[in-house]
């Protein structure tokens, strides 16, 4: 038996299948090793998981816009509409785009941009409704909670209507994007001007209650506490119990370089990794959780296989929001994506958005 400062109540519960509080998780978090995290992840994920299947996706990430007026301290993406490189994507572009993706073999189609005053709710029906007319087959997962909600506000329209307009217009799924860290004590030291922690969870909570699927995310690694990663956690485990509507969680790491953050030291992987592992165990309603790659190196992304996650993420045709610190993201190619996963010791998987098996690589 493992042993933590010879108690073990906490390694028992786990063992025996039972939730653990966010005192437990806290102490997990602070006082558990990495070794030690990672083998009860795994064994968390093995019960989830029993077939040994790690999943990846081919999607691409066209961000349509980068200008912004929030100014989040840690994003180096967003631009003022005076900028010289701001910019607003044109419809053919878009098309060339998704196009790609389909010759790449890829289902899922990720949309996020700025908050752009100039851009209504007319501009994202004729984009959806444009882009389904001519690829039916693309899975449109797109826009945030924040985009979301920002266009409710500019609109003078509920939340709902605004959800209920795009999903008649195309829009199938929702990203976990703009979550950061949901606590409002890190949320006004990094994005003042965005979403509040109890707005982000009630844009999800619509988006399930009109029977479409989202992501839930963290960004971690800048200027939180352990405290906040745990009351993270509770809150998406908790509006999980409630609607049962988030696909997956994936956390992923602060990566500085041309933001205002930038005097922060990075997160390692050691604490990726025992993050990774500890939301695998916490979240216990949740089936899927992804590893990084994007922002800790595929080499780290392949490990966090180990460590409770049981998907790698996307082969990333495109990005542009880490891209912008100046880090190399990597661009695997679907061979590549199985390739590595077996090299991690899992049979391989192309799945689609909602997490459904494509195609096996026995």
């Amino acid at each position: 038996m493992l042993k933590i400062d010879g108690n073990t109540y906490i390694i028992d519960k786990i063992v025996d299948g039972d939730r653990i509080t966010e005192e437990e998780a806290l102490q997990m978090l602070e006082r558990f090793d990495l070794v030690t995290l990672g083998k009860l992840a795994d064994l968390v994920r093995e019960r989830k998981h029993p077939d040994n299947v790690a999943t990846f996706v081919v999607d691409r990430n066209v961000n349509y816009t980068n200008i912004c007026v929030v100014g989040c301290k840690f994003c180096a993406f967003q631009r003022r509409k005076s900028d010289k490189d701001g910019y607003v994507l044109e419809m053919e572009e878009i098309f060339k785009k998704v196009q790609e993706l389909i010759d790449w073999g890829g289902t899922t189609l990720l949309m996020q941009g700025g908050l752009n005053p100039d851009l209504r709710i007319d501009f994202y029906i004729e984009m959806f409704k444009s882009i389904k007319e001519r690829f039916p087959q693309i899975q449109i997962h797109s826009l945030s909670a924040t985009e979301i909600n920002y266009l409710a506000k500019i609109e003078k329209m509920s939340v709902k209507e605004v959800l209920k307009t795009l999903k008649e217009a195309g829009l199938d799924s929702l990203p976990g994007g703009g979550a950061e860290i949901l606590s409002d004590e890190v949320r006004v030291l990094i994005s003042s001007n965005k979403t509040t922690t109890s707005q982000w969870l009630e844009v999800h909570r619509t988006v399930h209650e009109l029977g479409m699927r989202s992501t839930a995310t963290m960004m971690f690694g800048h200027v939180e506490k352990p405290k906040h990663i745990i009351e993270h956690l509770k809150n998406v485990r908790d509006l999980q119990d409630e609607t049962g509507g988030f696909t997956a969680f994936i956390p992923w790491t602060f990566q500085k370089g041309n933001t205002m953050l930038d005097h922060l030291e990075p997160a390692t992987a050691t604490w990726y990794l025992k993050v990774l592992a500890l939301s695998r165990i916490f979240l216990d309603n949740f089936d899927n959780i992804q590893s990084s790659h994007v922002t800790q190196t595929m080499k780290i992304g392949q490990i966090g296989l180990n460590f409770g996650a049981n998907d790698l993420g996307s082969t990333m045709i495109e990005e542009n929001v880490v891209a912008s610190t100046g880090f190399k993201v990597s661009v695997p190619k679907p061979e590549k994506m199985v390739k590595l996963i077996k090299e991690a010791g899992f049979i391989p998987a192309q799945r689609d958005t909602y997490y459904n098996i494509l195609k096996v690589y026995s």
